[in-house]
C-alpha cells in the first residue's frame, strides 16, 4: 500500500499547478494562484518561493531546459518565464498577444515546445529566447494544452476539438479525434510501451495513441472523476482524480487497478510528476498542497 504525504505550501491560496524536477535534485511548480514559482527540497521538505515580476500572471505550466534553468508559461501575462536555480527570473513576451500559454516541453531539438491555448497555435522559444510559432495545420477550434515527446515529435492534447495532435519539428501538424465526443483531454505522457496516453477529464476516461495514431479510450470506476494529471511509474499509469479526491492506477492494458483516497478533503488534485525511485509528486491545487506518492 502506498504511502501519501502532503506539504503545505507557505503561501495561502497558493494555487499549485504543474511540477517538474529540476537539475538540483529538487520539485519546481508553478502557482497560479499565488503568482510564484515554488521549490519543494527533496532534502528536509523546505519550500522556497519567488515571486514572478508580473502581476496576476497566473504561472501554469513548468519543465527544466538544457540550459540548467527551469522554464514556465505565464497563462494570463502571455509570457514565458526562465528562472535560475538562485530564482533570478527573465520573462519574454510572446509575438501573439493574448496567446495564453499553457503546456511546456523541452524538445528533441534543445527548445522548449510550449502551447498557446487561447490562440490555437503551437510555439517554441530557444533557451536564448527566439520564440516561433505554429498555426498551419491546428483546426480552428484548437485548444492546445499539455505536451509530450516522441522520438523526434511532440504531441499535444487539444481541450477545443477534443483531439489529440502531433507537430514535427519542422511544424508539420496531424490531429486524431478523442473516441468519446466532448472528451476534453487535457494532460498527457508518453508511455513505456512507446504510446501516448491522456486523461479525458470531461468523459473520466484515459486515452491512448499509438505512434500511427490509431486512438482507443478506458473508462474510470467514477463517471465523475474527471482525471487531470497522469504519469507512468512500476510500469503502471498514475492519475489524480479531480472531483473524487483521489490517485488512480491503470495498466497498461486499460485495466483499472487501485485507487488511493487522499488524507486531506476536496484538495483538489491536479498535475502529477513521477520522479526515479517510485515517488510520485502531485499538485493539490485547491488545498495549497504538494502531495507525494510513496510507491
Amino acid at each position: 500500500m502506498p504511502t501519501i504525504i502532503e506539504h503545505r505550501i507557505p503561501t495561502p491560496k497558493s494555487g499549485p499547478y504543474i511540477l517538474a524536477l529540476g537539475p538540483d535534485g529538487n520539485i519546481w511548480f508553478c502557482e497560479s494562484t499565488g503568482n510564484k514559482i515554488g521549490r519543494l527540497s527533496q532534502q528536509d521538505g523546505s519550500f522556497t518561493e519567488f515571486e514572478v515580476p508580473t502581476p496576476s500572471s497566473r504561472p501554469v505550466g513548468m519543465i527544466a531546459g538544457v540550459d540548467g534553468n527551469m522554464w514556465f508559461t505565464e497563462y494570463s501575462g502571455h509570457k514565458i518565464g526562465r528562472i535560475t536555480p538562485d530564482g533570478e527570473i527573465t520573462e519574454f513576451t510572446l509575438p501573439t498577444p493574448n496567446a495564453g500559454p499553457n503546456g511546456i516541453i523541452l524538445g528533441p531539438d534543445g527548445n522548449l515546445w510550449f502551447s498557446e491555448h487561447d490562440a490555437g497555435k503551437i510555439a517554441k522559444i530557444t533557451p536564448s529566447g527566439v520564440v516561433t510559432e505554429y498555426k498551419d495545420g491546428l483546426s480552428a477550434d484548437s485548444k492546445p494544452l499539455a505536451l509530450s515527446v516522441l522520438g523526434d515529435d511532440l504531441w499535444f492534447s487539444d481541450a477545443g476539438g477534443h483531439r489529440v495532435g502531433k507537430i514535427t519539428l519542422q511544424g508539420k501538424v496531424s490531429e486524431y479525434s478523442t473516441v468519446s465526443p466532448n472528451s476534453g483531454p487535457r494532460s498527457l505522457i508518453t508511455g513505456p510501451d512507446g504510446n501516448i496516453w491522456f486523461v479525458e477529464s470531461s468523459v473520466s476516461a484515459i486515452g491512448r495513441v499509438t505512434p500511427k495514431g490509431v486512438v482507443s479510450e478506458f473508462k474510470l470506476r467514477h463517471p465523475n472523476a474527471s482525471p487531470r494529471g497522469v504519469v507512468s511509474a512500476n510500469g503502471d499509469l498514475w492519475f489524480t482524480q479531480n472531483f473524487i479526491n483521489s490517485i488512480g492506477r491503470m495498466s497498461l492494458e486499460g485495466k483499472m487497478l487501485e485507487e488511493y483516497e487522499l488524507p486531506t478533503a476536496n484538495s483538489g488534485p491536479r498535475a502529477a510528476l513521477a520522479i526515479p525511485g517510485g515517488r510520485i509528486f502531485f499538485s493539490e491545487h485547491d488545498a495549497g498542497q504538494i502531495g507525494e506518492l510513496i510507491l
